[in-house]
């Protein structure tokens, strides 16, 4: 049977078919869950960061403004938060600040942080999607919350001009697909 996993590894392999960056925390050394879903990716894919989510988003924006097909990893979206500012006022605004004339696009993704087998702690398991989808104009925010919904998020992810926020739940990577 397949599962949630299989899907967002399946999804991950359209992305670096399509000549994607993988960009952010974890992608080359493991430390997070998100890395077991891209170990796979050739590492020239792969571009580990600094822990510093505010310049990983302003660098994930500054790739896509030269024309680099980035996906941005935030193992949590509580790390996402701090990142927020760059996401929302610029990112999010970019298009209509330049009259149109940027448009960067990037795929960004994370994870409400998991509570098996252990808890984390309230500071990394939160879901802040509503939160966040409610400051976005321009960015589609989507919880991934079932194994058939996700490589269709990211085919329409993939299709569409638009930054998108595609958000995963560990807690259900071995559910199965119904």
């Amino acid at each position: 049977m397949t599962t949630y996993l299989d899907r967002i590894k399946e999804a991950m392999d359209l992305l670096a078919k399509d000549g994607y960056i993988f960009f952010g925390q974890s992608v080359r050394w493991q430390g997070t869950g998100l890395y077991h879903s891209i170990k796979h990716i050739p590492e020239v894919q792969r571009i580990e960061f600094i822990v510093q989510e505010d310049m990983q988003m302003g660098a994930s924006i500054g790739m896509a403004l030269e024309g680099m097909k980035v996906c941005s990893m935030y193992p949590r979206l509580d790390f996402l938060l701090l990142a927020l500012n760059q996401m929302i006022n610029h990112l999010d605004k970019i298009e209509k600040m330049s009259d149109g004339q940027f448009r960067p696009k990037i795929i960004i993704r994370s994870a409400i942080g998991s509570v098996k087998p252990l808890f984390p702690g309230f500071q990394h398991n939160n879901d802040h999607s509503k939160a966040i989808k409610k400051m976005c104009t321009n960015i589609d925010v989507i919880v991934l919350k079932k194994p058939s919904q996700i490589v269709k998020a990211y085919k329409k992810a993939l299709a569409s001009e638009r930054s998108i926020l595609l958000i995963e739940i560990p807690d259900l990577y071995q559910m199965e697909e119904e």
